[in-house]
This record gives C-alpha cells, structure tokens and sequence, in this order.
C-alpha cells in the first residue's frame, strides 16, 4: 500500500510539473506571437501617431486623434461606447467575455504652446500653438495597438477573457480618468495596464504626486487709470494679492508641497482699470489629504485678497487627482517582461540627432546608449518633485501597473519643444513598439496566471486599506472648455 502511494505522489508530481512545463510553453509562445503581431501593425501604428502629432489637440478637443483611435478599434472587431464619463472623446473598447478582465489606458492630449518642428533645434511651426510634449500621440496609439493585437489572440481562441481599451482624453489638467472612475468604468476589472513616453526604460515604481487645481476669477470696477482711478477697483491687484499672500505661504507649508500657478487674463490696456482678472492654481503634495487642506489655505488667501481689494471672487475647481498605488507584484510581472522586450536601440542617423538634440540641455548629460538600457525595478519611498496623473484614481479602483520607455533622447526633459521633436521620429515610434510589447506580454502573464491577478489583489487591498474612493474634484461635471 505504501508503495503503491509513493508511486502515486510521484505520478502526481510529474504531472503537475508536466503542465507547469507546458503552460510555460504557451506562455512564451503566445508571447513570440504578440509580438509578432505589433511587428506587422508598426509602420500603420507609426503613421497614426504622425497624425496625432501633427493634429496636436488639447484636451476634451482631441476630436481627430479620437476618432482615429475608435475607428482601427472598431475595425479590429470591437464594440466601442463613446463620450462615455460625460467627455465626448473619451472611449471604451471591448472585446471578448467572462474573466479575467484586463484594461489598458490610452492617452492622446497635447499640451498648449509647445509648437515645434521634428528636428533637433527649437523651430516652431508656422500657425500650430500645441504640441505633444508629454508623448501621448505616442501613448494612445501604442495602447490601442496592444488591444488590438490582444484581441486577435482572444479572438483566435488562445486566450480566455475579456479586453478593454479605455480612451482617456484632457490627462494634462483635466483629469478624464477620474470621470471614467467615477461613472464605475472600471468596477469589472481585474487589472490595469499603462505606459508613458520618457527618457528611459523602467517599470513604474515611484509614486505620483496628488494634486488639485481651480480658476480664480475676480471681478472689479473699471474706470481711467490716470483720470478716476479712485472709482475703480482692480481685479488685477487682487490677482496679484493672492500671489503675494500664496507666496509668503510658501515657508509655512510641507517642504514637499509644490503649488504653480499662471494669470491668464490680467487686463488688456495698462490705462484702464481691469474689471476681471484670472488666475490658475495647482496644489501638488504626496498624499491627497494634504493636498486638500494645503488646496483649502489658498482658497482663503483668494477670499482675503478680495476683501481686501474691494473685488468679489469665484473659483472653479478644475481638477483634482490621487498619488499613484504602487503594485509590486505586476510591477516584477512586467520588468520581467521588459527586460525580454530591450531598450531602444538607435541607428547612426539617429545618435546624430540625438547629439545635436542633447547640445541643447542644461546639467548632467546622459549617454545616448542609455536609451538601450532597460533599468532595475527602483521603488520610490518619496515623490518629492515629480509630476501628477490621473492614472492614481484608476490605481485606487483596482491594481495597476504601468512602465515608461525611452521615446526621447536621454536627458530629454519631458513637456519641452525636445520631446516634441522626438514624437515625430523613429526614435519615438521605436520606444511606443517597446512599450505596446511589454504591455502584451504583460497581459498575457495575467490572462494565463489567475494567481498572479490574485496576489496583485491581496497587495493592493492592503496597500489601499479602509480608504474609500472620492474624487478630489468633487461631483462637477467635465471641464470641457478648460483649455479656452
């Protein structure tokens, strides 16, 4: 009897470590076939972000770029649903059914007067203000191809589940994600993968910082600057007020604290009196609940410098959006990935731009090789000074996982006339085949391994605890009109 046990523990073994064997198989085969998959559609995927770059729009105004991405997707065979979160060019695509549910996020938003040419000195483009500074011609275009090529898998019968590609418009300031939060887009999900365009190869490990932001309207009286200034009272100075007292605040607030700000209507003649003034805010900390209260101060530095002005002051809160949640265990899942994938490697032609590109930076220059670096997995205790993203309330709804590839030349400064230069080339489109591979392999990892979805499940409630979800941008509706 005991024999007879002992060869049946070790049958049991053997076929246990017989199907591992053979998951693994499937695993890397299906892998090969992903990115065989993204090699085929490159040069369509590289025209497409030619166009957005080109088109540049803003955000919630990202008609075109849009449309483009609903188009190949509905092409591809999926259902799309659009204007979905109350925001016109945002999008989900859907294909497939039942579990696991994978989400991959797409951006497409330029920002405001970084209008340059694809070359490697600053030349603006006659009649363009936008540009692609952060990439996301790149980012949206890279994302729906990974869909797509997902899909064809699933289609094909070698993957189970369901594929969704979410169009996330007005990331730069009009927090778009968190109406897709809000609407409960995401409440099926078992996972969420994204990228970024950057300088380097790495997974994403560092947190964002929460942030938010609002309008500062005041309103005066006008009247002749020189003749009656006396019956005038000045929606400029109470501007200026605010800045002042915001300023001074500055020494008494948590060092990781950032707040910026522009005037973006201070008057338009010096010799009259300005009636209205406005001026836009962030609010940037750490952690979201300093970010309201600090939020909170500034507010009543704008109610003070009304009283004390004379003026009277409304405020609209633009946006608002959380820290990033880490998640280790998709973040090891995809570094393995990208460490298959490589760096970007650059031809002859393309390290000559990238010297003449890098003669324009200021400080410590990296090495143009460093783009063919895939770096190790460096996980962040502080985000002192980095930047913010809306992917955080995606990342509180449900694990997340995101990675950066080098688009741009090393040392490349993201939201510079240098990074638009790098979109319209193939030192970008090389990175956005990186990344679309990655995020693939990725998916694959999850779609084939319930217990890794599993695990990253386990971390991510502990890593939320008892906090329950709220928009920092309160209920408003979508700031459609915010880059008027």
């Amino acid at each position: 009897m005991l024999k007879k046990t002992i060869i049946f523990f070790y049958f049991f073994i053997s076929c246990i470590s017989f199907l591992k064997a053979q998951s693994m198989k499937d695993n890397l085969v299906l892998k090969n076939e992903v990115k065989a998959l993204l090699d085929k559609s490159y040069q369509s995927d590289k025209a497409t972000t030619l166009s957005l770059w080109n088109w540049a729009e803003v955000g919630f105004k990202e008609n075109k770029s849009a449309n483009l991405h609903v188009q190949h997707l509905k092409e591809a065979g999926f259902k799309v649903d659009v204007g979905v979160g109350g925001m016109p060019t945002a999008f989900v695509a859907t294909y497939g059914t039942g579990k696991p549910v994978i989400g991959i996020l797409a951006e497409y938003d330029a920002l405001p007067g970084l209008s340059q040419a694809g070359i490697p000195e600053k030349s603006m483009i006659e009649g363009k203000s936008a540009g692609h500074g952060c990439g996301h011609d790149l980012f949206g275009t890279g994302s729906v191809a990974t869909g797509i090529a997902i899909k064809q898998l699933i289609e094909d019968g070698k993957l189970k589940g369901t594929i969704k590609v979410y169009g996330s418009p007005a990331e730069e300031g009009g927090g778009g994600k968190v109406y897709l939060v809000r609407a409960g887009l995401f409440n099926d999900v078992d996972a969420v993968i994204h990228w970024h365009p950057d300088n380097k190869n790495e997974v994403t490990m560092k947190s964002a910082l929460a942030y938010k932001s609002a309008k500062f309207r005041f309103y005066g009286i006008s009247a002749h600057a020189a003749a009656q200034p006396d019956q005038g009272r000045s929606a400029l100075d109470a501007v200026e007020a605010m800045d002042n007292m915001v300023n001074m605040m500055r020494e008494h607030i948590p060092q990781e604290t950032r707040i910026h700000y522009v005037i973006t209507n201070g008057g338009k003649a010096p010799n009259v009196v300005p009636d209205f003034a406005e001026v836009f805010y962030y609010v940037r900390h750490p952690k979201r609940d300093k970010v309201v209260e600090i939020f909170d101060r500034v507010v009543k530095a704008a109610e003070g410098a009304s009283l004390g002005t004379g003026t009277s002051m409304k405020l609209e809160v633009i946006d608002g959006t959380h820290d990033l949640l880490l998640n280790k265990t998709l973040a090891d899942a995809m570094q393995s990935n990208l460490e298959k994938v490589g760096g970007v490697i650059y031809s002859e032609q393309e390290k000559v731009f990238a010297r003449k590109l890098q003669s324009s930076f200021i400080g410590n220059i990296p090495l143009i090789d460093d783009a063919a670096k895939v770096f190790p997995i460096k996980l962040e205790t502080s985000s002192s000074g980095a930047g913010s993203t809306d992917v955080g309330d995606v990342s509180y709804m449900v694990p997340t996982v995101g990675l950066s590839t080098a688009t741009w030349v090393p040392g490349t400064p993201a939201h510079s006339w240098q990074a638009v230069a790098c979109g319209a080339t193939e030192i970008g489109a090389k990175g956005m085949l990186n990344a679309a591979k990655t995020m693939a392999m990725t998916a694959i990892d999850l779609y084939l391994q319930p217990e890794l979805i599993q695990k990253a499940k386990i971390e991510f409630l502990k890593q939320k605890g008892d906090y329950q979800y709220k928009a920092l941008l309160g209920d408003r509706l979508p700031a459609l009109n915010y880059r008027d």
